[in-house]
């Protein structure tokens, strides 16, 4: 990380400040999905802002497979008097359309990536792979609204271990899931602002590698991030994808002209951008939590 804010210079902490724009985006699909729940609102953008970059924290720098940050997120929305069930089926519905935008912000790049000609067998590989999940964001829709998963879950767990308090919960999260999932136009906006801030992050790419002497064009920025997270995704078990994303880069970096040690230092600008949003957003929810304790 040293070597590449060397090369790079000072300019490269301008990724801090930017990458407000991906949890503004983020906070106010979020905001979009609450608001039924939360009209006054107790839960302010601010918040939610706040909400969501410790999400990225936690699932960025812990190892919790990516869904830790998802379930803290539900804890810190319980201490604005928000319910259970309402907040757990809004971070539900947001992680089923981070699903979809994510295949379309895929689909973008590979579209981007045929038209260089032959891509190569790391192309073919990822198209395939694309294809053949291409139903699953349709089909977990499907079964979150129509299927009663977790009333099916609850009454399982609640023979199993004799608690009825599973089943009840779950029924409601059911309910809430049904009725965000039916809100057809409050899907599409927070689908544009995902897609918006998904797409964000190519200038990331752009920047880094325009700082360190060599820059590209805005589609292959696209190109690189949308491959990218398409690894990142498929690997999501990966603790913070160490490795995938260094793979992803060098892969189809080399496909761009990019040379291997200039998308590992694009990789690790992404990781020091990680690191320095995230740390102090995972040290603030702790001080707050230790707050909470020390008043109990």
């Amino acid at each position: 990380m040293v070597q590449t804010l060397a090369l790079a210079g000072s300019g490269l902490l301008w990724l801090i400040p930017y990458r407000g724009v991906y949890f503004l985006l983020y906070a106010l699909g979020w905001r979009e999905l609450l608001r039924p729940y939360d009209p006054s609102p107790h839960a302010s953008l601010g918040y939610l802002f706040w909400v969501t970059s410790v999400r990225e924290g936690i699932d960025r720098l812990l190892p919790v497979a990516s869904v830790g940050g998802s379930v803290a997120a539900v804890r810190l929305m319980r201490w604005r008097g928000l319910g259970a069930a309402p907040v757990s089926a809004t971070v539900i519905v947001e992680i089923l359309v981070t699903l979809a935008v994510l295949y379309a912000f895929t689909a973008l790049g590979l579209l981007l990536l045929f038209h260089l000609g032959d891509p190569g067998q790391g192309y073919r590989r990822l198209l395939i792979t694309f294809l053949f999940t291409l139903p699953a964001p349709a089909v977990i829709a499907w079964l979150l609204r129509y299927g009663s998963l977790f009333s099916r879950l609850g009454r399982f767990l609640s023979a199993l271990v004799g608690v009825n308090a599973l089943s009840a919960s779950a029924t409601a999260l059911d309910h809430e899931l049904r009725a965000c999932l039916g809100r057809g136009s409050s899907l599409v906006t927070v689908g544009v602002l995902q897609f918006v801030a998904v797409s964000s992050a190519a200038l990331e790419i752009w920047w880094v590698l325009r700082l360190c002497g060599h820059p590209v064009s805005i589609s292959a920025a696209l190109i690189l991030e949308s491959m990218t997270q398409a690894m990142r995704h498929l690997a999501f078990i990966v603790p913070a994808g160490l490795g995938v994303q260094e793979a992803g880069l060098v892969l189809f970096g080399h496909l761009l002209g990019i040379s291997g040690e200039m998308a590992l230092a694009v990789s690790m600008a992404k990781r020091l951008r990680e690191v320095l949003c995230g740390l102090p957003a995972l040290i603030s929810w702790q001080w707050l939590e230790a707050r909470r304790l020390r008043a109990a």
